[in-house]
Formats: C-alpha cells, sequence, structure tokens
C-alpha cells in the first residue's frame, strides 16, 4: 500500500462562511481527521452538511508526540489525513510543524489548504505597515519575562503580532508601552464574528483603555515597529501604567 497524505487544512477563525470549497471538499473526502477540538469541529461538518470521516481524533499541544505518531502510522498505511485547529492555520501557535517535518523526512505528500489566520487578518486591519512583520505567539504570562520578550524587538523596524488572553491585555499593553514607548498599536478582538472590535491608536491611550476593563473572546494585538513615524512622545504628566 502506498503512503498517504497529509492535508494542513485552515479554518475559520470566526465566521464559518469563510470555509473555503476546497477546505469544504477535503474535510468530506479525507478518511482521518486529527483535529484540536472534536466537538468545535463538528459544527463545521454540521454547518455545511460534511459527512464526518470514519476517524476523528483530538491532536493539539498536550497530546502533540502520541497523535502525531498515529497520525504518521496512519499515513504510513496509506490514509488521507486531515490535520485542523479549532481556527486558523495548523502550525501557527499550534501544533504542526514537527509533524510536517516528520512528513518531510519519510517523503509522505503534504498539501496545503490555506484560508483564515487571525494573524494576518489582525495585521491587515491595524492600519500599520505590513511589508515587513514579525509573529510571535503568546507572550510569556508574568511582566518580567513578558518585557523581555518585548525587550528583544524593541529596535527592530518591523511590525509585531502577538496573540494575547482576554484576561491580560491591559497588562500587556502597559508593558509594552513601558519597553516600547508610545507607538501606535491596535487590538483586535474576536475578528469576523459578530461583535468584533478593532480598537486603533497609540499604547498609551490603549492602556489606559484596557487596564481593569474585563475582554471577552480571542485577542490579537498590532504593535508598530521602531520608526519614528509611528510613535509620539508621552505627556509627563501620563502614568505609564508601572
Amino acid at each position: 500500500m502506498g503512503n498517504g497524505t497529509l492535508y494542513l487544512l485552515a479554518t475559520p477563525i470566526g465566521n464559518l462562511e469563510d470555509l473555503s470549497f476546497r477546505a469544504a471538499r477535503i474535510l468530506g473526502e479525507a478518511e482521518v481527521l486529527a483535529c484540536e477540538d472534536t466537538r468545535l469541529t463538528r459544527r463545521i461538518f454540521e454547518r455545511y452538511d460534511i459527512p464526518s470521516p470514519r476517524t476523528i481524533f483530538s491532536y493539539h499541544e498536550h497530546n502533540e508526540e502520541s497523535a502525531g505518531r498515529r497520525i504518521l502510522g496512519l499515513l504510513e498505511n496509506g490514509a488521507s489525513v486531515a490535520v485542523c485547529t479549532d481556527g486558523g492555520f495548523p502550525g501557527i501557535s499550534d501544533p504542526g510543524y514537527r509533524l510536517v517535518a516528520a512528513c518531510r523526512e519519510r517523503g509522505f505528500q503534504v498539501e496545503i489548504v490555506p484560508g483564515p489566520s487571525a494573524a494576518l487578518a489582525a495585521l491587515v486591519a491595524s492600519g500599520l505597515p505590513t511589508s515587513s512583520f514579525t509573529f510571535k505567539g503568546f507572550p510569556p504570562r508574568k511582566s518580567g519575562a513578558r518585557r523581555r520578550f518585548l525587550e528583544m524587538d524593541r529596535e527592530m523596524p518591523h511590525t509585531l503580532v502577538v496573540f494575547e488572553s482576554p484576561y491580560r491585555v491591559g497588562q500587556l499593553l502597559d508593558d509594552a508601552h513601558a519597553v516600547l514607548g508610545n507607538r501606535l498599536a491596535a487590538v483586535c478582538v474576536e475578528l469576523t464574528k459578530k461583535f468584533e472590535e478593532i480598537h486603533r491608536g497609540y499604547l498609551a491611550e490603549l492602556a489606559e483603555q484596557f487596564r481593569g476593563r474585563k475582554v471577552k473572546g480571542e485577542v490579537t494585538v498590532v504593535i508598530a515597529g521602531s520608526n519614528p513615524k509611528f510613535a509620539q512622545e508621552d505627556d509627563p504628566g501620563e502614568s505609564d501604567g508601572i
């Protein structure tokens, strides 16, 4: 039996209408589906009346090694395996790159099925430069480590894109203001969903706006690079949240 094919399939980041025709077709044709949360992925099958694969199992950061071995075994036996996350592209701030590397090393076919990306959607919606940017996933939870994380990009001219927990948005903005200065930034909440919000402004005002605020949903923060064109001097009487 010949080797199977691994499909890395992007799924909607909020609005289920963003699923591509090709993604819907492959979801219906794949023999196996490995996904972050089977309950959430089943919503796509129900929305588009797609027949479920005969085998569905979870594949996420906590079982990446064991589930990855299972996927490789299925591919060796000729199965077609689709891999997806709860939203966006597998391998972007989710498991995936190690699996792809193992498939390449073994000569398995890997196909990319492009689609929604929260990081790219936020970048485009931010009104900040898009020609050069860095995506760095989730910052550390603690302030000291988070400031060191931000410090690495302090002198870089490129736009910075990060994900953040809704419970720490204000803290991230305070630390970004302290480390990077008063740069332009955008806070994107619940992109493509009914209650989407995009807040654009300088870090000082955004930090004040989100300090103590209860935020619900998924958050992506976009921050301008070191170009003075996208920064302003702090008001001497303004608190920086330190």
